[in-house]
């Protein structure tokens, strides 16, 4: 298992990094780094884990992820299927905070950039003709000669500062920063309430993966990502849940077993509790957008 922390790779001739990746899936690793991280999914669809949120991603998505700030995109289950043929696409850049320069962001100039890196570090769910304008230059980007891609990084960095279209991700600023043997026993967390999120998990079960007594476990999991492993896992399988009202494919009482809840009126109470609305009012909501 992968510790969390992730080491960027960007070449030493550039000041930034720009990647246009076409793969099966985005992997599943819980991570962070020191750049701050802009994420265009061109195509794609699945769960966002970001600091404290947990929310569903879909194609044309953009986010403004900022330094440290730990993620992962777990895919819907299809794109892990060896015999699928399904691609995600994306395109990414990566880039430090002083990139360019201190002097240069230190500018009267660019005084709204300083800002922009403090907004990031909740991280920013882009919307709007901002969202739109933004595709088209990370697109450019990733075909532009050096000094064109240095232009078009300046001008999406300044469409980013100015915009007022957008969401905050997280609920707060700070989240605790893991050390190599705590990052470990969080993914093998996560990677195994993701596989097992349909069926029950005790905290005798879990526990026991993370190498801690039930007590132990409880007070570290609240500590990490400050709620409980039962609200963590009630979360993962609403999200889920929205996903397939939105393909509108199988009634509402088939996806709430499918989920992992053992009845209907539970499933209610929980999709109410953290969409703010029915399943019912869900589905109406989003197919008819």
């Amino acid at each position: 298992m992968k510790p969390l922390f992730h080491k960027v790779p960007i070449n030493i001739q550039s000041s930034f990094g720009i990647k246009h990746n076409i793969e099966s899936n985005f992997g599943k690793i819980w991570h962070y780094h020191p750049e701050l991280e802009l994420h265009y999914v061109v195509r794609g669809e699945g769960v966002r884990f970001i600091g404290d949120n947990i929310s569903n991603f879909s194609s044309g998505e953009i986010i403004l992820l900022g330094e440290n700030l730990p993620h992962t995109f777990r895919c819907s289950d299809e794109y892990y299927l060896n015999s699928n043929e399904l691609e995600v696409e994306a395109i990414v850049i990566q880039f430090l905070p002083d990139c360019l320069g201190r002097e240069l962001f230190n500018l009267p100039e660019a005084y709204l950039i300083p800002k922009l890196f403090e907004k990031a570090k909740k991280g920013m769910v882009i919307s709007g003709e901002t969202r739109d304008k933004l595709a088209v230059l990370m697109k450019q980007a990733t075909v532009a000669s050096q000094m064109e891609k240095l232009i078009l990084f300046l001008s999406i960095l300044n469409l980013l500062a100015e915009t007022d279209e957008y969401e905050p991700i997280t609920s707060a600023y700070a989240f605790y920063r893991s050390n190599e043997s705590d990052t470990i026993r969080l993914n093998k967390i996560y990677s195994y309430t993701l596989t097992n999120y349909k069926k029950e998990i005790s905290l005798e079960e879990i526990s026991s993966i993370s190498h801690l007594s039930i007590t132990s476990f409880c007070r570290y999991f609240k500590l990490m990502t400050k709620k409980t492993y039962y609200d963590f896992l009630i979360e993962i399988r609403i999200s889920h849940a929205c996903r397939l009202l939105v393909e509108d494919k199988i009634p509402t009482e088939v996806i709430c077993f499918d989920c992992g809840f053992n009845n209907v009126s539970n499933f209610y109470r929980h999709f109410k509790k953290i969409a703010g609305m029915t399943p019912m009012d869900y589905k109406r909501k989003y197919l008819l957008n």
